[in-house]
């Protein structure tokens, strides 16, 4: 079995099809089973009890090694991912992270059409706008 880490380093893993998910991150990460995640075919591999060949890993498998951040310390079995791109340390790019500037633009659309073409909008409309910019004003304070 093929281990992939997130700075594209791999190791090789020497494993029956009889094994758990358990002892496979026993064996490799040792004192850090519960940090480590393993991801195989886009699934979390969760259950600890589940032998490899429950899950279909054969000869040659990738399954992707992630280490949680809860604790610092580096360990021989797990490189060092380093630096993955021009994301800040510790800000991962996701969709959570773009949901409120994407609201935003779209909010500061619907009042630059309300300005500009004042005739489309009703007076509910014009409600509607003010209540859910405040509501997003509030949402966008209280979770910065």
């Amino acid at each position: 079995i093929r281990l992939k880490f997130l700075n594209d380093t791999e190791e090789v893993a020497v494993a029956r099809p009889e094994d758990t998910v358990g002892i496979l991150k026993s064996k490799y990460f040792p004192g850090q089973e519960s940090q480590m995640k393993l991801i195989y075919r886009g699934q979390l591999l969760q259950d600890q009890a589940r032998t490899l060949r429950s899950l279909r890993i054969t000869d040659n498998c990738v399954i992707h090694c992630h280490r949680s951040r809860g604790v610092t310390a580096a360990t021989p079995a797990l490189p060092d991912p380093g630096p993955a791109g021009p994301t800040a340390p510790g800000l991962p790019l996701g969709g959570g992270t773009l949901m409120v500037p994407t609201v935003m633009v779209v909010l500061a659309l619907g009042w630059y059409f309300r300005i500009n073409y004042r005739q489309l909008f009703t007076a509910p409309a014009t409600v509607s706008l003010i209540g859910v910019t405040v509501l997003v004003t509030f949402l966008a304070f209280g979770v910065y």
